[in-house]
């Protein structure tokens, strides 16, 4: 990252799952909760962004001032959403990374919200479609579900069967989302039951099985970014190491669809921004809207070669006493997928992972993290490296 460090320096974050909460008191909440973390009141923050795919989801398409409502101090700062799909939330917290490093703002409130599970699963299934590229009509007919289903398919066809993989990478989520109190789903799944079809677990998108697919979720998440200067008093704060934003085409048919160019090279750039590699890790939170998509990271990141996946489950690396444990919160797998809160969701997270405050998630000693935030089928990438800034 070029110039001065940037810091988290709070975080806010509602409970995921189905909620009679709106989309405004979503807001309110989270935004309070960070702005109390920070030491902050509305009148200290010079900016905020919001992260909102929406899509039809709620009838709210002008949401970036319901913001304001939670702090008479907010009133007058320029307020913008942020929309790139399912990484909607991470590209608002790369928005005020933008405004401190070009030295517009000291302090800037990141929000991100979504309200999903007042439709039905068709209709959210449709909205999140309109994310896909919309000038095929082959392409235009495919869900997420679907097109991850054939990402899982091409991956049979080129290595090996990716299912039992899968079923594991599920149920290790569903364990990590025990010790999250946040998390949608508290429900242990073992491997058998999410490798096995059945009336509880129907297939959904051949091959994928329901177990395979992230939740429809309700929730907000918020951090604080602080410039160097305005957080050197901070308590608690955490540095930006390294960043990156690719972004890939959208037609499916002119890219390697398992090939994960755009989320490897994201990850690459923010680790050499860093002068780090995967092994220095301490933990990452990547975007698991589906389970191959988490086995894919797996390789993008380099945990693995491309086509062995698996290895970082054989080896252990990625379970919660690995060596580098992934989605300690439950990935959206479990944790849930509010879709323009899961960027700053991941982002709050690991600050608490970093600054010892996870509770019973806790990392012990972590000092650096990942977070992947993806829109599409590895269209919109945002790779984070996170560091703990320790006196």
């Amino acid at each position: 990252m070029m110039g001065d460090p940037v810091f988290i320096t709070g975080s806010g974050h509602t409970k995921f799952g189905r909620l009679t909460a709106n989309v405004e008191e979503l807001v309110v909440e989270a935004t309070r909760e960070a702005l109390a973390d920070a030491g902050l009141g509305g009148q200290d923050i010079d900016a905020v962004f919001l992260g909102h795919f929406n899509a039809g989801l709620v009838p709210d398409g002008f949401a970036s001032s319901l913001i304001l409502q939670a702090d008479a101090g907010l009133r007058y700062k320029p307020a913008t959403r942020c929309e790139n799909a399912c990484a909607s939330g991470a590209a608002a917290i790369f928005a005020g990374l933008n405004m401190i490093l070009a030295r517009k703002a000291r302090h800037v409130l990141v929000v991100g919200v979504e309200k999903m599970t007042s439709n039905s699963t068709a209709d959210v299934t449709r909205a999140l479609a309109k994310a896909g590229y919309q000038n095929d009509p082959v392409e235009a007919a495919l869900s997420f579900p679907q097109l991850f289903g054939l990402a899982a398919k091409d991956y049979a066809a080129r290595y090996q069967d990716p299912l039992p993989a899968m079923a594991r990478i599920a149920s290790k989520n569903h364990a990590n989302a025990m010790a999250n109190p946040l998390a949608q789903m508290h429900r242990r799944l073992s491997v058998e039951d999410c490798a096995t079809i059945s009336e509880r677990n129907p297939e959904i998108a051949p091959p994928l099985r329901l177990s395979d697919c992230s939740l429809i979720t309700d929730g907000a998440a918020a951090v604080v970014l602080s410039s160097n200067d305005a957080s050197r008093a901070s308590a608690r704060r955490v540095r930006f190491a390294g960043t990156a934003h690719v972004s890939d085409l959208l037609p499916m048919s002119q890219r390697d669809l398992i090939s994960f160019e755009g989320p490897a090279r994201a990850m690459a750039t923010a680790y050499e921004e860093a002068g780090i590699s995967v092994s220095d890790l301490d933990f990452a939170e990547v975007h698991d809207c589906f389970t191959i998509a988490e086995l894919l990271i797996y390789e993008a990141m380099g945990l693995a070669r491309q086509g062995r996946g698996i290895s970082a489950l054989d080896e252990g690396i990625v379970f919660a006493d690995g060596r580098t444990p992934v989605n300690l919160s439950g990935g959206l797998k479990a944790k849930g997928h509010p879709v323009g809160a899961t960027g700053v969701s991941m982002h709050a997270l690991a600050f608490r992972q970093l600054t010892n405050g996870a509770g019973d998630m806790q990392r012990a000693g972590a000092n650096l993290g990942l977070v992947f935030n993806m829109g599409g089928t590895a269209v919109a990438n945002f790779a984070s490296v996170l560091a703990a800034d320790r006196a």
